[in-house]
């Protein structure tokens, strides 16, 4: 009975919906840099087109608890949607800079609406007994279309037609819209008190998830900008990277989810597990980076897979901290630390990568993901604490 509910037509709603807007922004995440470089913007500019789309996303994603309890999911994934699409398209006539950081804050700000909508329907629409498989499930979604289009974006712009993947990444998110029509218009939880996460109890798995992105995030952006300054093996070694990053990425979060379901007793192991792997893997891609292609390919791989162990476990514990009635808030913090680490790593890393070369930038990466375990191992105390019901 319990499996039913992730076949219901509202839950494969989201899914479906989740896996067009994402591929959206799959697609231009990794490739609007690369646009912005080739009409003469300097690397630490081209990666803060990522880092405004994302403090964009972040700002939005701090108010959708509220838009939540107004218009309703549906509304806000549909206009999340149009938001994060309609834009693009003027991307397709001009690379300009101010135009780029223009497009960035609504498609961040539609992103944003998009991502905690996305997360807060999945723990409604789930029972509890399965949530994990749930969480595993949307983080697929998630997954699948970077998996595809991270690496194979950045490749089409570089070979085939630049303005072909640009409309189509402006496409995807408007189609998304029009696979909204099964969701629900109110919220199935119905007491969503987003101020009462209190900060001592999110930071833990809030802080884990910002370092471990900042980290995929450095590989999502930095990568590609380094092909043209000595990334071993170019631009091609770059997007097989960003594929191998989001393969590990998808094993990480289903593998997270299933031992999520299976433990009796909330840890942060695997949370601790996951960066450590994201720690080891941008090691990797520092040392061997500007020398052997497979060492690239290696790093990208852990950094992904700790990556998505870390997704699955930190959002489940910030769902178990906060209850059935604050799904909203919950998913809330977890977008911003995925959001705000994405674009973090993406703008601090592209600096360094212009001042003081890949390697650098990716031992920076490394060292942050080491500095905070300690924070997570505040979460073993805290979890305890948190209530699991209101």
């Amino acid at each position: 009975m319990s499996d039913s509910r992730l076949r219901s037509a509202p839950f494969v709603a989201v899914l479906v919906a989740t896996v067009l807007a994402f591929g959206g922004y799959a697609l231009l995440l990794p490739v609007v840099p690369v646009h912005a470089a080739a009409g003469g913007a300097s690397p630490a500019a081209a990666g803060a087109t990522t880092g405004v789309f994302m403090a964009a996303t972040v700002a939005a994603q701090l108010t959708v608890p509220a838009v939540l309890r107004r218009i309703g999911p549906r509304a806000a994934l549909v206009t999340g949607a149009l938001a994060l699409g309609a834009p693009a398209a003027l991307l397709v006539a001009t690379s300009a800079l101010p135009v780029l950081f223009a497009v960035a804050v609504v498609r961040g700000i539609g992103f944003g609406l998009v991502t905690v909508t996305g997360a807060a329907l999945v723990a409604d629409l789930a029972p509890a007994s399965r949530r994990g498989r749930a969480v595993g499930l949307y983080g697929v979604a998630v997954g699948l279309p970077q998996l595809l289009l991270l690496s194979g974006g950045v490749w089409a712009y570089e070979v085939l037609d630049a303005a072909v993947v640009l409309a189509a990444g402006a496409l995807l998110p408007l189609v998304a819209a029009l696979c909204c029509t099964r969701l629900p218009t109110a919220r199935a939880a119905p007491r969503d008190r987003s101020g009462s996460l209190l900060l001592g109890v999110a930071m833990p798995p809030w802080t884990a998830m910002v370092v471990s992105a900042a980290a995929a995030g450095g590989v999502i952006t930095v990568l590609p900008l380094w092909a043209s300054s000595g990334l071993a093996g170019g631009t091609s070694v770059a997007a097989v990277a960003l594929a191998v990053l989001t393969a590990g990425q998808l094993a990480g979060r289903g593998l997270g989810g299933e031992l999520a379901d299976r433990a009796r007793v909330r840890s942060p192991a695997l949370t601790l597990a996951g960066l450590a792997v994201v720690v080891l893997g941008a090691v990797v891609v520092a040392v061997g980076g500007s020398s052997a292609a497979l060492a690239v390919l290696a790093g990208a791989a852990l950094v992904g897979l700790g990556f998505g162990a870390v997704q699955s476990d930190t959002l489940l514990a910030l769902f178990a901290r906060a209850g059935p009635s604050r799904s909203g808030a919950a998913s809330t913090w977890w977008n911003t630390a995925y959001d705000a680490g994405t674009g973090l790593g993406a703008a601090v890393l592209s600096a360094v990568l212009g001042a003081a070369g890949g390697g650098a930038a990716f031992l920076v990466a490394a060292l942050a993901a080491g500095l905070a375990a300690p924070v997570v191992l505040v979460a073993r105390g805290s979890d305890r604490r948190a209530p699991s019901v209101d």
